[in-house]
Formats: C-alpha cells, sequence, structure tokens
C-alpha cells in the first residue's frame, strides 16, 4: 500500500504567503521559501506552491522564486499559477519545479492537458480543479481562483482531465476552504471510485481527524492543507505519529 502524503499548500501573492476563507479574506503569513524549508524539514511529503492572482492579473508564476525554492528545499514540490503554454511549464520545470498545475488554462483549453503529458510526461502534470456544489452531488467547476462558475461538471471533468493524461487531480472544496471541519469526503470517495490517478483533497482541514477521515472515508491519496500549519494550529510530525497509530501508512 502507497503511504498517504502531507502536502502543504503555500498561497502566493506578490511574493509572500497568504491565507484566506473561501478564497477571500487574504492575509500575509510568511516567507514562501523559510516556510516551505521549515515544513520540509518537519516531515512534508511534498509542497504545493500556488500564485493565486497570477491567472487573474494575466501574469506569469515567478520564475526566480521557483529557483530560489528549489535551492532551498529537498522535497518534491509542484508549481501552478498563471500556465497556460507549454512554454510557461518549461520554464517551471526548469527553474527546478518537480510538477506543475494547471486549473483555469486546462479548463478554458483542454487540449493544454493532453499537450503537456505529451510533452513532458503524464507525471509532471497535475490538473487542479476548484469546485462548488450548488445541488445534490453536483459540483460546479470555477476558474480564475473561483471567481468564475463555469457550465463544467466536477466529475466528467476529472475523468477527461485523467482521460487526457493528468497525473494527479488535485480537487478544492471551495465551500470547505478556509473553513476547518472536514474535507469534501463523499465527492473525493466518488472521485476515487471513478479514477485511476492519485487524487489531492484540499479544503477544510481542521483537526486530525480531518485528515484520518479523507483518507479512510474520503480515499485521497493525499491530503493537501494551509492554515493549520501557517498557523501553528498542527504540527506535521505530530500529525503523522497520531496518523499512523490509526492504522493509516505515513512516512514518519
Amino acid at each position: 500500500m502507497l503511504a498517504k502524503r502531507i502536502i502543504p499548500c503555500l498561497d502566493i501573492k506578490n511574493g509572500q504567503t497568504v491565507k484566506g476563507v473561501k478564497f477571500l479574506e487574504i492575509k500575509e503569513v510568511g516567507d514562501p521559501v523559510e516556510l516551505g524549508a521549515l515544513y520540509a524539514e518537519q516531515g512534508a511529503d511534498e509542497l504545493v506552491f500556488l500564485d493565486i492572482t497570477a491567472t487573474h492579473e494575466g501574469r506569469k508564476t515567478f520564475v526566480d522564486l521557483v529557483k530560489r525554492i528549489a535551492r532551498n528545499i529537498n522535497i518534491p514540490f509542484t508549481v501552478g499559477g498563471g500556465i497556460s503554454e507549454l512554454k510557461d511549464a518549461d520554464a517551471l520545470l526548469n527553474a527546478g519545479a518537480d510538477k506543475i498545475s494547471i486549473n483555469s488554462s486546462a479548463v478554458r483549453n483542454p487540449q493544454l492537458i493532453s499537450d503537456m503529458a505529451e510533452h513532458f510526461g503524464s507525471q509532471f502534470v497535475v490538473t487542479a480543479i476548484d469546485a462548488k456544489q450548488f445541488q445534490g452531488d453536483e459540483w460546479a467547476v470555477t476558474v480564475n481562483g473561483g471567481r468564475i462558475p463555469t457550465d463544467k461538471r466536477l466529475f466528467p471533468w476529472a475523468k477527461e482531465a485523467e482521460e487526457r493524461g493528468a497525473g494527479e487531480i488535485l480537487f478544492t472544496s471551495m465551500d470547505h476552504d478556509g473553513v476547518k471541519q472536514g474535507f469534501a469526503n463523499e465527492a473525493l470517495a466518488k472521485l476515487s471510485e471513478m479514477l485511476s490517478i492519485p487524487i489531492i483533497a484540499s479544503g477544510g482541514a481542521g483537526a486530525m481527524e480531518h485528515f484520518k477521515d479523507v483518507f479512510t472515508k474520503g480515499k485521497a491519496d493525499a491530503g493537501l492543507a494551509a492554515s493549520i500549519f501557517h498557523y501553528k494550529e498542527i504540527a506535521i510530525p505530530d500529525l503523522k505519529k497520531y496518523l499512523k497509530n490509526e492504522g493509516i501508512e505515513v512516512r514518519i
């Protein structure tokens, strides 16, 4: 059985790590390179750095920041935000990123997933999906950092992303983001049944039990969180020890 992964997420705005609630009320929480290095030291399995305003403002993710991260961090990390062409991804991978995450650009141009998977290999391509539940088990996919709803739906879109060559799905429930009441486990379990690629769960972590639930009920391969780590509410070594005691396979 593959070990479950714990992934701190660092949302970047103007070169600083920030955190919000339901994608709003954004506050600065520190230097992304320093925080990333600290999490690596504490036993994080991977890191995700997302330039949260890159798509909205039409900018490219900062390549020089990625170079700094690569120089200071010794665990795999994924970079996303404003990646809309092969050359964007190429620049970030060359700067030292291990994987790239595409979201709005993939929704607008699904062929981009196919092109990136073919060009770089599926293992380098994460398709991130930000979605909002609107009726029953229907989830509307959004773009531009959750600002714009689309007519795409979570489950068919995730399936298409897999078929086009995505190596992983990073699903964020906007309804759960920053609320700390637990992950969207029903939707995650359904994704897990449908897909054969790993699923990273995002949105809702507030207690150690939420990670246990996301791995057992939600069947996720990785649990991603931000504020609980940034505000030192949960320490990664304590979380891993707890999960191990609950019978969940993690790397200590």
